[in-house]
């Protein structure tokens, strides 16, 4: 069975755009003789929808595309992912309106609506809320171009994941062995899987532990692009009864990937693997640093695509936060889309400013300099009669924030003139422990690098770098990468002066975070007992901060966002 797994990057809510990517792979695949077409779930109004599936006329628009499927599917067996009425889809459901289905149409005929079984509720998902499950094993049989027929199984994303030993959602029923069980010969996976680093590795190996047990020849055909926070990294693949991969996509871009699926007959389950389990393509073997600079810059790429603009802007500080967010922006959009902005304050060092010129002009970008020492003091001057009401020092938090809103408003106002969008510098660490100012360096539409710990920063940043040094140059100056982190908001300021050392910061962030381990145990693990106290308390009275951030481009397990949500007003630790 020759599959063509079209790795599709749909816009959310465009079905006819996202229609004519799939009319267009058919095309190909009938001039290249394929028996089949398999598309990413919910290719054709895109993944996640949310509460668009709320609407009837979003959910009847895939069923009044049916006319272009069927002469799309001419010649071809078409597998297209679709949202569609539950009723329609024969899985009436009084709390639910919408189907998360699998349309399978043979030669010009709809021939069955296959629904996902498995609905995840948990992390970023939260499927439940609106989809009614299936009840039955997708399994149909198709005609193949020899004149022989095959049994098909069809599943959709976590279908596929039930058998995840260490998986976050456990579920009544195996809807891979359902479907081996009803004879499948081969299986069609369909996905919008989103990517976090490291994945692409535990999918692999799960469909091949799945392939392996069943004798079962899967293709995998995983949804790319970004969608607000969450990035697709494609990366679609196809392995054989015997665990063997066949062929792979690419990582992070739109591509098709034609593979011959041997159908065999379901055999007694099989525990031992004969491929080696280290067999990976170059595409899921990137190095951290390296995987996350290619999974921001297409999440920056499509955020801005999808939602209109033509140009961003961010400013630059001369430090490193910044230099990255600006050097990813400029590989994602060209440095004619990018412009920067140095905003020098009254602590500001020459050698700051002088760091985030040279970034400008490493990139090729365009970087003003609008000085905010003069509103600043101008402010000051303001506010000193209500002000001197309150005890406090020159240089304390009121201080420091009166320039960090000066910065965001400046930023505000040149965005609403250019129609730029604005992207905020802060990275993970910072967000984490609120070393970040509401209405200040927190403005903007875009949150580039807020799932990135401070370490993760320095690595992406030295990827560039590393890119131009055969040519005897640099994109990120070297001193920006060599001197201590600071906000300049005060005198000789250093983040360290009220944070940990950041390597030590973020291991105790990663583990409490991401991992979920209590401060308790973080102590008998060994770290500081009063060091933990203080970040974890940190962490959670800066939740009303994350509450108005900017939506956060998603590389980690646990990001700030819809994956992870919080009570702002609650006890909170001492």
């Amino acid at each position: 069975m020759r599959v063509r797994l079209a790795q599709l990057d749909p816009t959310i809510a465009d079905l006819d755009s996202n229609l004519a990517l799939v009319v267009a792979a058919c095309h190909r695949a009938r001039a290249a003789g394929d028996d089949a077409v398999l598309t990413p779930e919910l290719a054709l109004c895109g993944y996640p929808p949310l509460d668009l599936l709320e609407r009837p006329s979003f959910l009847n628009a895939a069923v009044e595309r049916l006319p272009e499927l069927r002469a799309a599917s001419q010649g071809l067996v078409l597998v297209v992912g679709a949202a569609v009425p539950a009723g329609w889809a024969g899985v009436a459901d009084p709390r639910r309106a919408a189907a998360n289905a699998a349309l399978v149409l043979v030669d010009g005929v709809h021939v069955a609506t296959v629904v996902k079984r498995l609905l995840p509720t948990y992390d970023v998902f939260d499927e439940d809320r609106w989809f009614a499950p299936g009840s039955t094993p997708g399994v149909v049989d198709v005609p193949l171009r020899n004149g022989q027929r095959v049994r098909m199984g069809v599943t959709i994303c976590e279908d596929i994941w039930s058998g995840e030993d260490d998986g976050p959602q456990r579920y009544a029923c195996d809807p891979v062995a359902e479907v081996v069980a009803a004879g499948a010969q081969v299986m069609l996976n369909l996905s919008a899987s989103p990517f976090d680093l490291g994945k692409a590795a535990r999918r692999l190996a799960l469909v091949r532990e799945h392939a392996v047990a069943h004798q079962l020849p899967i293709a995998y055909c995983n949804q790319v692009g970004g969608n607000d926070q969450l990035i697709f990294d494609g990366r679609s693949f196809a392995v054989a009864g015997d665990g063997r991969l066949l062929a792979a996509a690419a990582a992070f871009a739109q591509d098709e990937l034609v593979v011959d699926l041997a159908p065999s007959s379901a055999r007694a389950p099989s525990s031992e693997p004969t491929s080696d389990p280290t067999d990976v393509p170059p595409g899921f073997a990137l190095s951290k640093p390296r995987e996350a600079r290619a999974a921001l810059v297409l999440g920056v790429r499509d955020y801005v695509r999808k939602c209109g603009f033509k140009q961003v802007l961010l400013g630059l500080s001369g430090g490193i936060d910044s230099a990255l967010t600006a050097a990813i922006a400029v590989e994602a959009l060209g440095a004619e889309c990018v412009f920067g902005v140095a905003m020098p304050g009254p602590y500001s060092s020459a050698g700051s400013v002088d760091d985030a010129l040279a970034l400008a002009a490493n990139l090729g970008i365009r970087c003003p300099i609008v000085p905010i020492t003069d509103p600043y003091q101008t402010l000051l001057q303001t506010l000193a009669p209500e002000l001197q009401n309150w005890p406090g020092s020159a240089h304390d938090i009121t201080d420091q924030n009166l320039q960090a809103r000066l910065r965001g408003t400046t930023l505000m106002a040149l965005s609403n003139r250019s129609g730029a969008l604005l992207l905020t510098t802060g990275n993970k660490s910072e967000l984490a422990v609120g070393y970040c100012t509401l209405y200040g360096d927190m403005n903007g539409g875009l949150a580039v690098i807020g799932d990135l710990p401070k370490m993760l920063v320095y690595a992406v940043s030295e990827t560039y770098n590393d890119d131009v040094a055969s040519e005897g140059r640099e994109i990120i100056p070297v001193s920006t990468l060599k001197k201590p982190p600071s906000a300049e908001l005060a005198p000789n300021q250093t983040d360290q002066d009220s944070l940990p050392p950041y390597p030590l910061l973020d291991a105790i962030l990663e583990r409490y975070l991401e991992h979920g381990f209590e401060p308790q145990t973080l102590v008998e693990q060994g770290y500081d007992p009063a060091i933990v106290r203080k970040i974890v308390r940190l962490v959670e009275i800066s939740e009303f901060k994350r509450r108005q951030a900017a939506p956060v481009l998603r590389v980690t397990r646990k990001a700030f966002g819809t994956g992870r949500r919080m009570p702002m007003a609650r006890a909170m630790p001492r």
